[in-house]
């Protein structure tokens, strides 16, 4: 493919083939963790073998023109390295173009414009993480491009304050941290405040990871997002009157449970039942993956379903169907919703030699139930943002 793409390349921007450069940033799922980042929990994401491919090459001149395969119809967007500004026109190109601002605005010097093709085989929309890909796959190119002296967290947070400030979509940093530090059959155990981190191998042996998109549209997400979160400060506020702590997630369930009368509104204390407990799931499944026990894996992301269905409400009526369909087939280890709910993606843990029974009836009786069409994606834990070596074309 990766030949292909550069041949595509000098079919837009001319030249040779043998002097442009390659690069990769995978998609993201989060197996466990949900809505629990802002909370003062650990999140449990790893890296994901479809991602952004970019295919480089360094101008002589300031001109910056950038082309994507997945928006062909909007030909080449051309601009300069000197004028960078959000511009709705340019649609997606702005998250490379945020990148490179926030990288001459920390004082890293990008001495001349460039040509860049993008293509993404993460699918639109399906809520891994595209975007963040881009950016990330972005800042890896700029460091091999311009030989700047820049480690793989600070370009992550670069990448997160593109998106926060260039484009201004409020997303925390898991995204783009699971992308650039990835490691293959690896998933990462974070803390998004402090940014410790832990990786922690996943060994599925005879199943693999099954990504089933609802192609239902998150539009209740951000909305949903913003009333979560202050339906969790709330809660954290009336627990501070006796608690000393400093998030929802400092608790452990049986704290919790002693103290969750001082929480007065039932509903802010589901939303924080949620954060506290699945918190705990989130550092349980980590040691049931450590030693080996998947089924206690897949018993959790159950629970975490659940919770989030129950006692978050962020769930919606596509996505339980799809997850409660999943349940009911042979081979399924573990089923949940991922990502910000309300559409978008179940991530599921199931044997290989089930897999294809696994898509035909989960899409027969979500088709049936919900007459919109699933699509499903077998995916491998694959490694982080990184240049392509030349030996691997």
């Amino acid at each position: 493919m990766l030949k292909a793409l550069k041949n595509e390349f000098v079919n837009v921007f001319g030249g040779s083939i043998n002097d442009v450069s390659s690069y990769f940033a995978p998609g993201r799922v989060n197996l466990i963790g949900e809505h629990i980042d802002y909370n003062g929990g650990h999140v449990f994401p790893c890296a994901l073998s479809v991602g952004t491919y970019a295919i480089a090459r360094k101008r002589n001149d300031n001109i910056l023109r950038l082309y994507s395969k997945n928006f062909t119809e909007m030909n080449v967007i051309e601009t300069s390295i000197k004028d960078l500004s959000y511009d709705k026109r340019h649609d997606w190109s702005n998250y490379p173009k945020g990148v490179i601002y926030m990288l001459q605005q920390e004082g890293y010097s990008i001495t001349s414009g460039f040509d860049v093709l993008f293509f993404g085989n993460i699918p639109n929309g399906a809520g891994l993480s595209s975007s963040a890909s881009i950016e990330v796959v972005t800042a890896v190119l700029l460091k091999d491009l311009f030989s700047l002296q820049i480690g793989m967290i600070d370009m992550v947070k670069l990448s997160q304050r593109a998106e926060n400030e260039f484009i201004g979509v409020n997303c925390g940093i898991m995204d783009q941290f699971a992308i650039g530090m990835g490691k293959q059959d690896q998933a990462i155990l974070l803390d998004c405040d402090t940014l410790d981190y832990q990786y922690s191998p996943i060994k599925l042996n005879n199943m693999s990871l099954v990504i089933a998109n609802t192609n239902k549209k998150r539009g209740l997400a951000d909305s949903k997002y913003n009333e979560r979160r202050n339906e969790c400060e709330r809660a954290l506020s009336q627990l501070q009157q006796e608690l000393s702590i400093a998030s929802l997630c400092q608790l452990t369930p049986a704290q919790f449970d002693q103290s969750k009368h001082l929480i007065s509104n039932e509903v802010d204390r589901r939303r924080a039942k949620h954060a506290v407990y699945e918190n705990e799931r989130t550092m349980q499944a980590v040691k049931k993956l450590q030693n080996g026990d998947i089924a206690a894996f897949g018993q959790l992301m159950n629970q975490s379903h659940i919770s989030l269905r129950d006692d978050y409400e962020v769930s919606g009526f596509e996505l339980d169907t799809m997850v409660e369909a999943a349940w009911k087939q042979d081979g399924v280890i573990g089923a949940r919703m991922t990502g910000a709910g309300f559409g978008g993606c179940a991530v599921c843990i199931v044997e290989n030699n089930k897999i294809e029974s696994f898509i035909a009836n989960v899409s027969k009786e979500y088709t049936l139930k919900t007459k919109l069409e699933a699509d499903f994606y077998v995916v491998e834990v694959g490694e982080g943002a990184r240049k392509l070596e030349e030996v691997l074309l």
